[in-house]
């Protein structure tokens, strides 16, 4: 099984604080490294100097250079998606809002200048490594899409809505903020480099999500 293959990329987890913190160490450290520099110009020397420790370290914990780069992509994951998917469950929950603020929600994270850069690396390695993009594809979009997807089988279930297929609509409904997303990638410029939402985007993700809910209505 190759590193990509594992739900968890780390080939030794550490079980102490102190191997937890000198893994944590390496990780950042590399992360900051290929974002500055890029994934090729950076070598195992360089983040160990930047971090401290050994190559050792790196080999125990991740294999090498690409199980590193991998486990950065897992702990950005959780860090980009822990706020965005939030789960549907409360019964007096309004359906409209809730697909509106995770709009939000995503366009307020991938606007950031370190996300941005860090989604155009993954597009780099990805068109190198076929393992690693099927990886990132289970790990990343696919998962953002079923969480989507079981949200709107629980407002189905309530009769809030008509879906009667929640993974294609949820692959729809991603897709209206596609446009950013390339502009993103191809490093266009966006209507804000911050957290904020200006109210053009705002109007745009109103319009789009009243669009999805009325294809969504009992016929």
């Amino acid at each position: 099984m190759s590193d990509f293959e594992r739900l968890d990329p780390l080939r030794d987890i550490p079980h102490t604080k102190r191997g937890h913190e000198r893994c944590m160490a390496l990780l950042l450290s590399a992360n900051r490294l290929f974002l500055e520099k890029g994934y090729d110009a950076v070598s195992l020397d360089d983040i160990v100097n930047h971090a401290g420790g050994s190559k050792a370290s790196i080999y125990k914990y991740f294999g090498n250079k690409e199980g590193l780069f991998t486990a950065i992509c897992d702990y950005r994951r959780e860090q980009f998606f822990k706020d965005i998917s939030l789960p549907f469950t409360q019964a007096d929950q309004n359906l409209k809002h809730y697909l509106i603020d995770t709009l939000i929600r995503f366009y307020q994270h991938i606007i950031q200048p370190e996300n941005a850069a860090f989604l155009r690396l993954i597009l780099e390695q990805t068109q190198r490594n076929s393992d690693l993009a099927v990886y990132i594809h289970e790990q990343g979009p696919k998962e953002i899409q079923h969480s989507l997807a079981q949200a709107l089988q629980i407002a189905h279930d309530r009769g809030l809505i008509f879906c009667s297929n929640p993974i294609f609509s949820a692959q729809m409904y991603f897709g209206i903020l596609r446009n950013l997303e390339w502009r993103v990638l191809l490093n266009l410029p966006l209507p804000h480099k911050d957290e904020r939402i200006d109210q053009e985007t705002l109007n745009y993700i109103n319009y789009c999500v009243d669009v999805f809910l009325g294809g969504h209505q009992k016929v």
